[in-house]
């Protein structure tokens, strides 16, 4: 650490920490939250062009980390509400297999954004620098693979879901496209 970020963190750390507080209302979250951003202050503070304008560039950083911590917490399952006694495959986790084994069927750059940020839970932004293109090039390329992945679903699966999203129905025609 430099003494340049010394002085940011300093100035900045209980300004942030009760941002970043009055979004989680949990201490501990904030205080991680806070040491990511945190972090990628660190690794980014090179690329930062207008040292002026460094509070509300860190204070960006901390909102997408906030949202980038709720979209992942989002994505999680809590081991309490799995059955663990039933053995049995509900449509939702066969649909969800269907859906892998025809995203590994997309075109290789499609795949890849798929498979990033549905399946990783790569942020659109941490993907468009990964992938080194445009954050828009990102975000169309993900709807572009998504259409894509619809598609193919539709044309191999008749799937029909609940009011919830939940699968009710799914069946593979057959070939002949009478069954």
């Amino acid at each position: 650490m430099n003494l340049l970020e010394l002085k940011i963190w300093n100035q900045m750390q209980g300004r942030l920490m009760n941002f970043v507080l009055r979004y989680t209302k949990d201490k501990s979250l904030a205080e991680d939250i806070v040491h990511d951003v945190f972090l990628k202050v660190h690794d980014k503070l090179p690329q930062l062009r207008e040292r002026e304008k460094i509070s509300g560039w860190i204070f960006q950083i901390a909102r997408n980390t906030i949202t980038d911590h709720f979209r992942n917490k989002s994505k999680q399952v809590n081991p309490i509400d799995l059955n663990w006694e039933s053995e049995e495959r509900s449509l939702n986790e066969c649909v969800s297999f269907y859906l892998g084994e025809m995203i590994k069927t997309l075109p290789a750059k499609y795949r890849e954004a798929l498979e990033l940020t549905e399946m990783k839970g790569v942020s659109q932004i941490n993907l468009s620098e990964k992938l080194n293109i445009s954050y828009s090039g990102a975000k169309s390329r993900i709807q572009r693979a998504r259409q894509m992945l619809r598609r193919k679903m539709n044309d191999a699966y008749r799937i029909r879901f609940d009011s919830y999203g939940n699968a009710i129905f799914c069946e593979r025609p057959l070939p002949c496209g009478c069954g």
